[in-house]
């Protein structure tokens, strides 16, 4: 099984972080530092072990940006527009006056057809194209609201402990083959759609007002942090993580004489 903990609703404190929190990563490769070196990893098979099911992996897919029928380019244009997105995002973006929707995936396109919804914030530009949702909307935000998709592999712990080592050993494999796959095919297409793609009008929301949603994204993790003494440490994870990569790094050399 491999989906998001967000979206499918799994019954741990966790289950907020996975999929798109706001703003705990920028980029793709962001997603396996923090779970293999920041200790994610850990937190999340403590969590899964307690109800029985065994987690096996997480990697990384596309950004969160909106696709929208109307352009964005201020926050009031946010406003009253009916978005389908995940559970985590749609709370969060519902204070800047966004309604989410929840639909089967299947019914997105037709939907944005129809008028029932405005736009998505799902993916960014290269799952726009495949899904079709490039036609229904037509204009693409730049500011994203997380940098990467997380989403794990998980399995029944029981069947899980039937299987052999070495069978084992095989699914890791695959499943890193999978993830590598996913970090150059959407790093790619972000790159190549937002240049060459003829169906989307890139817009922007200035910086000093995109702040704006990003103060408050702070403020998001501070209310997550105080659900449980987990979510706490993986809200400082976040932290930590978000310090080392703004802090400048700088070099001294020293020649010889």
């Amino acid at each position: 099984m491999q989906s998001d903990d967000d979206s499918m609703g799994a019954p741990v404190d966790i289950s907020v972080f996975g999929g798109y929190f706001p703003f705990a990563t920028r980029y793709s490769l962001d997603v396996p530092v923090l779970f293999e070196q920041y200790g994610l990893k850990e937190i999340w098979q403590e969590a899964y072990d307690e109800v029985g099911v065994k987690w096996l992996s997480a990697g990384a897919w596309d950004p969160c940006h909106f696709a929208t029928k109307e352009p964005i380019r201020s926050l009031e244009d946010l406003k009253g527009k009916r978005v389908f997105t995940f559970p985590t995002a749609g709370r969060f973006l519902n204070r800047f006056g966004v309604i989410p929707v929840t639909l089967p995936f299947e019914d997105v396109e037709v939907a944005l057809q129809t008028g029932e919804l405005d736009g998505v914030a799902w993916s960014g530009i290269t799952e726009d194209y495949t899904s079709g949702w490039a036609e229904g909307t037509g204009y693409f935000l730049t500011n994203n609201i997380s940098g990467a998709w997380a989403g794990s592999f998980y399995a029944n712990s029981d069947s899980w402990a039937k299987v052999p080592d070495h069978l084992k050993e095989l699914w890791q494999l695959c499943m890193d083959s999978s993830h590598y796959y996913r970090q150059y095919w959407y790093w790619g297409g972000e790159a190549q759609l937002r240049v060459e793609g003829t169906k989307m009008e890139l817009t922007s929301i200035p910086d000093e007002e995109w702040a704006i949603v990003e103060a408050e994204g702070k403020k998001y993790w501070d209310e997550v942090a105080g659900r449980s003494e987990r979510t706490k440490k993986v809200v400082d994870i976040f932290r930590k993580y978000n310090e080392t990569m703004e802090k400048p790094v700088v070099l001294t050399v020293t020649a010889n004489t």
